[in-house]
């Protein structure tokens, strides 16, 4: 089973996050939103499926990245959420909470080694 097939996102704290959108939207050309942006691309297996990054900054007293005590969390695209978090737990992985669907996609967070809280993304790329 291929695990990640990608980064679907980087999420980081900064103390204000509207600011820093503003930054890199006037410095470095970033397409900001209220999230922050996403940048839009194209596999390379398969030049007709749409893939998506995001890009997105939160305020520091975001409790979103706990239990982790980082400054960001990463999302990392997957295929077969299900299986794959099936798969974590026998293996002993900290499964922090349960797989939620949106129109977007399937999204569940888990714990790494050393405590970061990391995003899983089953993305809904028909959307």
């Amino acid at each position: 089973m291929k695990k990640v097939t990608g980064i679907g996102g980087i999420f980081f704290k900064c103390k204000d996050p509207n600011k820093m959108k503003e930054w890199y939207k006037t410095h470095l050309g970033l397409d900001t939103n209220n999230y922050g942006a996403t940048f839009e691309w194209r596999e390379d297996a398969d030049p007709t499926k749409k893939g998506s990054t995001t890009w997105s900054p939160f305020t520091n007293e975001t409790k979103y990245f706990e239990p982790s005590t980082k400054d960001f969390m990463i999302n990392y695209r997957v295929e077969d959420l299900e299986a794959l978090v099936d798969e974590l737990k026998k293996e002993g992985v900290t499964i922090v909470d349960t797989i939620e669907a949106y129109d977007y996609g399937k999204f569940v967070h888990i714990l790494d080694a050393e405590g970061n809280k990391i995003q899983l993304w089953e993305p809904n790329d028909e959307v």
